[in-house]
């Protein structure tokens, strides 16, 4: 059974800047990639998921949660299913592999938040494949005070 997974990345600083980087991200099965950004801050998005499509979410400006549930029925699925959630950011680079057969989201950390999508289908191919269920349907949004 697939899991999401992290895949390691890097981030190199020099003088001449900063550089993101991922030695270990096989992007032999991509097709399309996207970046999104959201106009508010801890705006959360979700919940998308594929039988099929496979998802990598890098986030290369900011930090944010990113959420995936492994699916148990797709018409309806259970609201007590298991969340995996990852605090992402910039500063510790990371991508987060999605399998086939997760719906997943996102709730920003961090003003101006820059998240890149990699996908293994065409945008046709994902729209036959589509899932949408409410954004709270499954609620690992909230912050914990420590």
């Amino acid at each position: 059974m697939n899991k999401i997974k992290l895949i390691d990345a890097g981030l190199a600083i020099d003088d001449r800047g900063e550089l993101i980087f991922s030695n270990d991200f096989d992007m032999s099965k991509i097709k399309r990639f996207y970046q999104i950004t959201n106009h508010q801050n801890f705006f959360v998005r979700a919940w998308h998921g594929h039988q099929k499509e496979e998802k990598f979410v890098l986030v290369s400006k900011g930090s944010a949660i990113i959420a995936g549930v492994k699916i148990d029925n797709w018409k309806k699925p259970s609201k007590d299913l298991p969340v995996e959630k990852f605090i992402v950011t910039e500063k510790n680079p990371k991508i987060v592999h999605i399998p086939a057969g997760y719906a997943n989201g996102f709730k920003t950390l961090a003003q101006d938040t820059k998240l890149i999508i990699f996908s293994t289908s065409t945008l046709e191919e994902s729209k036959n494949d589509d899932f949408r269920y409410d954004s709270r349907h499954w609620n690992p949004w909230d912050i914990e005070e420590r």
